[in-house]
């Protein structure tokens, strides 16, 4: 009689584990839009429709995701958020001051984020971005410092954290500037075992077979990130090749995996109030998640992914008057509006600096369609000709936004652009508003109603099981 017991306790306990894994994330995609409120991805839905010549949205692949909510983004600090609290709230499920990475408001606790989590319960772990490795966002899952500025010390802490998989466009302070005699950043990761790669093309050929990996872009390209996809070229790094590469080598584990995939420049784009821009950043976000909803449809009950933001940048709003949207007008628009400005910047050294009205008339035309199939009016033809002609008579003025200073005639262009599509911006910087939470796959339907933006890791540790 006790032997029977015994042994149907021991069935019990079998049945009550085996029930407890079925459905548990054994592999978790964690995508970041950075600056992405909700009118950034309905905008870029609309900018879709327009590309394809129709008057209604055309859904992005994650917003197709059953499991739908809000996240409030404030910081302990202010209502309104930086990157560096709003990743640390995503990252660790602590509110913090702005500019803190990683740890409590005093810095004098340092708080374990979700990758820290997977990875000492033997997940494999990716932290991967489409700026630099050391920036707020990325820094946030695995640094602890009392300040995103501390770049170098933030490349310290990556290379102690022993994650198997980094992604993004480089170290961009490498070396200590306050010590010289510290050990450069690209030795640091490499005697942690780390192997460093450049290009996807050189993952496929040296990355794959490494225990630990770091892809960064190819050298002599920007260390502070990869291109904005509306200017890319074809032999730059984009996200979506980032994303593939960590879901080839992090499949590699048997016990599954933990990735964080940011899509950085969304919030670049925003704060310079460039639509177009952002609104093909945050597709190009969606086409990385495309790869990891390919790897869902192969893992269905075992995979999770979830899509949020660390708040909301710009103060994107879709209509700026009158019933009528007409974000067809952005197909005229080339490349982004730091582009612009360096095609102002080439035309002005090319002519030593004497520019006439025409060739910038010309210029305008060729990047943003002016004068052609975008209409300009009288007025906004004189607002660019007095930039003009300040540019003439006193040099170049620069237009600051947060990660550029571009030339003001190029800033003014793109905000004549935006009005004409009739999208407006009420700020260069991030604002309060609640952000989108998209899920699918094993643990999704936490993801509903509103929530805070520190309940999203800890949904992700209980769907887990971390």
């Amino acid at each position: 009689m006790k032997k029977l017991f015994l042994t149907c306790t021991l069935l019990v306990a079998l049945c009550v584990a085996m029930f407890a894994q079925v459905g548990q994330a054994k592999y978790v995609f964690y995508f970041i839009g950075d600056g992405m409120g909700i009118n950034q991805v309905n905008g870029a839905e609309m900018y879709l429709g327009d590309q394809q010549g129709k008057k209604s949205p055309v859904p992005l692949t994650f917003t197709q995701f059953p499991y739908v909510g809000l996240s409030m983004t404030y910081s302990q600090s202010n209502p309104i958020t930086d990157s560096a609290a709003g990743g640390t709230a995503l990252a660790v499920g602590e509110k913090t001051s702005n500019g803190t990475l990683g740890m409590d408001h005093t810095h004098t606790k340092s708080f374990e984020s979700v990758a820290e989590r997977a990875k000492k319960a033997g997940y494999a772990v990716g932290i991967a971005t489409s700026v630099s490795i050391d920036h707020a966002t990325p820094a946030s899952f695995y640094a602890h410092r009392p300040s995103r500025k501390m770049a170098y010390e933030i490349g310290t802490d990556l290379a102690k954290s022993g994650f198997d998989f980094f992604a993004g466009s480089d170290f961009v302070s490498p070396d200590n500037k306050k010590d010289k005699k510290a050990t450069n950043l690209y030795k640091l990761v490499q005697d942690s075992g780390y192997v460093i790669v450049r290009g996807f093309d050189e993952y496929n050929k040296r990355g794959v077979e490494a225990g630990k990996v770091i892809l960064f872009q190819e050298e002599g390209k920007d260390v502070n990130s990869i291109p904005f996809a509306i200017d890319r070229g074809a032999d730059d790094l984009s996200l979506t090749q980032i994303t593939e590469a960590a879901i080839d080598f992090l499949s590699k584990s048997d016990k599954g995996f933990f990735v964080m995939i940011e899509g950085g420049k969304i919030d670049w784009s925003s704060h310079s109030n460039d639509g177009a821009t952002t609104f093909e950043e945050v597709i190009d976000m969606d086409n990385a998640v495309k790869k990891a909803y390919d790897f869902y449809l192969q893992h269905p009950d075992s995979t999770l992914i979830v899509i949020t933001a660390d708040h909301e940048t710009g103060g994107l709003a879709l209509g700026i008057g009158g019933y009528a949207l007409d974000f067809g007008q952005f197909k005229n628009q080339k490349r982004s509006q730091a582009e612009l400005s360096k095609s102002i910047i080439a035309l002005l050294k090319s002519n030593k600096g004497k520019v006439t009205w025409e060739q910038m008339r010309d210029l305008l035309k060729d990047e943003l369609g002016f004068w052609n199939t975008v209409e300009i009016t009288e007025q906004e033809e004189q607002i660019l000709m007095a930039e003009y002609n300040k540019m003439m008579g006193i040099g170049t003025i620069k237009s600051k936004s947060e990660y550029f200073e571009d030339e003001e005639i190029a800033a003014v262009a793109i905000q004549i652009l935006n009005k004409t599509a009739k999208a407006g911006w009420t700020t260069n910087s991030h604002s309060g508003a609640y952000v989108p939470v998209f899920a699918i796959g094993a643990g999704a339907d936490q993801f509903t109603g509103l929530q805070e933006n520190t309940d999203i890791p800890k949904k992700i540790i209980k769907a887990a099981g971390y």
